[in-house]
């Protein structure tokens, strides 16, 4: 039984003292507890492009947070919506415990605008219960994927909540996967060889400009793969980018003409098709227009086999071999949370191996605990419940694992898609690179 707001009264301090008191270590985490739950609830805010994750938070998560006696309120919409709002309620005067949002599930170029509009809780992830199960040890290099967030410090003010990696699959009746193209090359030979066959999501929906920065780091011209692109735009410059990323964008222009909709000749361009949302690129691939599908989460091959969206032949493949981009996504608290200790009563809950555990088991986001702190009997349970990855195994994966790249730079090579490639401009590149770099200068 949940217990109220009007049962507990709110202990004195303001939320502005909390924050402040709780940051600097003079907070016991049973004080948080007993906050929390005079406050009551949570507002929780996410994506909602997933139903399978929608049902997960519904079913799952919300009981293991509502046992603290904290009423969990799921939000769905776009991440950059929700980070609109908490930036304007600040920009409005409303301070700490003034907002609307308290957790947001969040990563990329989103952190980045948060933690440089100063709209962020404070440095709180070490200091959560469940943080023994993760890695913030800067000298240790498996903390690097949770203490840098597409090349941004987290300085810890974002918990690890899942990871993911890019993968691509085929359907197996009609490629074989043990032949199927391992680097962007062999892609464009089948491409040109098998017209009509391929396309992908257009940027800027992320699954489209991942696979723009997949192609780049396999095509930059110094052959240093994704180094340069860790880097801001203050350490590159819009000469030196231009440079680095032309190949690529030269790539995507040659085998336009021979994308489902192109006109399958190389002085014919026809109308390309690129899906809108990575579930529009699915329809196709399932529908047989297409032979290659896309998307982030190894598991879920085998979860949409499961659930019948896939048919049994569909595989994981191993491309792009160059690196194939992981990302972690993260659980963050506004500077202006209304029920700040809800919030990290609710972060500490879904961050628990048993949490990440049920995630994997039921919706198949890979964990970011870091399973060397776990227990062998905790191991062991993460291993057997792990998926069948389809087609590959993990070494494969970690072996081809690579980061993405900095938030700095992703609205900058999204604009520069759109008008080298989606509207085919003819301006020199270099113009078309330095006013996008103007337009999105912060």
């Amino acid at each position: 039984m949940l217990a109220c707001s009007d049962d507990v009264a709110v202990p004195g301090e303001s939320p502005a003292e909390f924050r402040a008191r709780f940051l600097a270590g003079e907070r016991e985490w049973s004080e948080v507890t007993d906050r929390a739950r005079a406050e009551g609830e949570v507002e929780f805010y996410h994506w909602g492009g997933s139903e399978a994750l929608n049902s997960w938070l519904e079913f799952s998560a919300r009981p293991t947070i509502e046992q603290y006696g904290v009423e969990a309120r799921f939000r769905r919409g776009d991440t950059r919506d929700v980070v609109d709002l908490i930036l304007a309620e600040l920009a409005s005067g409303k301070g700490p415990g003034e907002g609307s949002v308290d957790v947001v599930w969040i990563n990329g170029e989103n952190f980045r605008t948060l933690r440089e509009a100063d709209a962020l809780f404070g440095a709180f992830a070490d200091r959560l219960e469940a943080s023994r199960s993760f890695a913030f040890d800067p000298s240790d290099p498996a903390s690097s994927v949770n203490l840098h967030d597409f090349g941004t410090p987290t300085d810890l003010m974002e918990m690890p909540w899942a990871s993911f990696q890019f993968t691509v699959r085929v359907d197996t009746s009609r490629v074989d996967a043990a032949t199927a193209p391992r680097t962007f090359e062999q892609l464009e030979s089948w491409i040109t060889a098998h017209p009509g066959r391929f396309t992908y999501v257009a940027p800027p929906h992320y699954i489209g400009s991942t696979l723009l920065h997949s192609v780049l780091y396999e095509t930059n011209p110094d052959g240093t793969g994704y180094e340069p692109f860790l880097r801001d735009r203050s350490q590159i410059g819009p000469e030196e980018l231009t440079r680095l990323i032309r190949p690529g964008f030269d790539y995507l222009r040659r085998i336009e003409p021979f994308l489902l909709g192109g006109g399958g000749a190389v002085d014919d361009r026809g109308s390309p098709i690129y899906p809108a949302t990575a579930t529009a690129l699915q329809a196709r691939f399932v529908g047989g227009e297409v032979d290659f599908d896309m998307e982030f989460g190894v598991y879920d091959v085998d979860r949409d086999i499961r659930s019948g969206v896939y048919p049994e032949t569909v595989r994981n493949i191993i491309l792009p071999e160059f690196g194939m981009i992981r990302d972690m996504s993260f659980l963050a608290i506004p500077a202006n949370a209304p029920n700040p200790a809800a919030a990290l009563v609710a972060i500490n809950a879904l961050s628990t191996p048993e949490s990440h555990l049920s995630k994997l088991v039921d919706i198949g986001f890979a964990p970011a605990v870091d399973l060397r702190k776990l227990s062998r009997q905790q191991r062991d349970e993460f291993d057997s419940a792990a998926p069948d990855l389809r087609g590959v195994t993990a070494d494969e994966l970690a072996e081809h694992e690579a980061p993405g790249l900095n938030a700095d730079l992703v609205d900058l090579l999204d604009l520069v898609w759109i008008e080298y490639i989606a509207e085919r401009s003819e301006r020199p590149f270099h113009e078309i690179v330095t006013d996008a770099w103007r337009v999105t200068e912060p």
